[in-house]
Formats: structure tokens, C-alpha cells, sequence
């Protein structure tokens, strides 16, 4: 399908906004940053008004953007980014007899991550607290593990999900053998 000049620029006011969001940036900011005043800006992100190369340019720099990446259909929805196996980033020397593979993109490290960890035979993970309000949610793949968050314990077996706190010390230990749990860290 061919794209015309109406079909590219229709998409530019909510991408600058979308960028700007992304920064953090009020329209004021941007204005300072860029020399374009704010009701230009704000212009522009309405698509009340369509902005000179030259704006264009000084925008993109001040919210330090791709100038073509604006401007390109998005496919995003269209792609599937893989990791294959052997290149999934692994933690090995955290824990006793405990194996972790990192499956969440590292700029979510500290937000939001996902874990496949492996316990072999009474292995182990002691975790300090996280930031206040952190919560984990842990589901059992394989064997059976014990999980502390502070003062509480439970043992879980395959196919059990449990939910705690992990703003408090808390630990994941394997029971009567090995055993494999998939692990999703949320911090506040």
C-alpha cells in the first residue's frame, strides 16, 4: 500500500504528544527546549497546525526522537521480537542450587520483571526487602517449594500461585527435590 503526504503527516501530532508524554515533559518544557512556543506546540499536537521542517527538526531534537521515526507507519503491531534460549540473560550465582533466567526487557528492571527460575534438590533464593509496596506473584511449574514473606510461610505445590508482599525479607526455598517456578516481581 502506497502512503501519501496526508497519511504521514496524520499521524505526527499524536506521535509528538506520545514522545513528549514519554519524556515526562510538560508543553512548556518543550517550548523552552525547543525555541517553538507552547500554543505552537500545542498546536501542533492537536493537528490544528502543520509544522516547518525547521520546527519539525527543532521538536524532534528537544524530545530527542528519530525525525524519520515520527514520520514512519508504525509496525510495531506487526512484529515479534525473540530471544531464543541460549541468549536469554542468566543469573547463577544468587541463591543456593538456584538457576534464574531473566525473561522481561531490561528497561523494565525495577518496574515490572518476569523470572523462570530453577531450584535443583533444596535449593534456594533469600531475597532482601524491595521498595515499599513491591509484591510478588510466584506459580509453581514443577515440584513443590516453600515461600516466606516476613512472618508468613506456605508450601506450594505444582500448578499453586501464590501472591505476597516483597517489600519485607522473603524467600523461595525447593522441598523433597527439584523444582521450577515462574516468578513476576512488581515493584510500587
Amino acid at each position: 500500500m502506497t502512503e501519501t503526504a496526508a497519511d504521514i503527516l496524520s499521524r505526527l501530532p499524536a506521535r509528538l504528544k506520545q514522545a513528549r508524554r514519554d519524556k515526562g515533559l510538560s508543553l512548556e518544557a518543550v517550548a523552552r527546549l525547543s525555541g517553538v512556543s507552547r500554543s505552537m506546540v500545542s498546536q501542533i499536537e492537536r493537528g490544528e497546525s502543520s509544522p516547518t521542517i525547521a520546527t519539525l527538526w527543532n521538536l524532534t531534537r528537544a524530545l530527542q526522537v528519530d525525525f524519520a521515526g515520527l514520520l514512519d507507519q508504525d509496525r510495531s503491531a506487526e512484529q515479534i521480537t525473540v530471544l531464543r534460549a541460549g541468549a536469554v540473560p542468566q543469573i547463577n550465582n544468587m541463591g543456593a542450587g538456584c538457576h534464574i533466567r531473566i525473561l522481561s526487557p531490561p528497561e523494565e528492571a525495577g518496574q515490572h520483571e518476569v523470572y523462570d527460575i530453577r531450584f535443583d534438590r533444596d535449593g534456594k533464593l533469600v531475597s532482601q526487602p524491595h521498595q515499599r509496596g513491591a509484591q510478588e506473584a510466584l506459580t509453581v511449574l514443577k515440584g513443590r517449594v516453600r515461600v516466606t514473606s516476613g512472618a508468613a510461610e506456605d508450601v506450594l505445590e505444582e500448578g499453586d500461585t501464590a501472591r505476597y508482599a516483597a517489600d519485607t525479607a522473603h524467600a523461595i526455598m525447593a522441598e523433597g527435590g527439584p523444582a521450577r517456578v515462574f516468578l513476576i516481581v512488581k515493584d510500587a
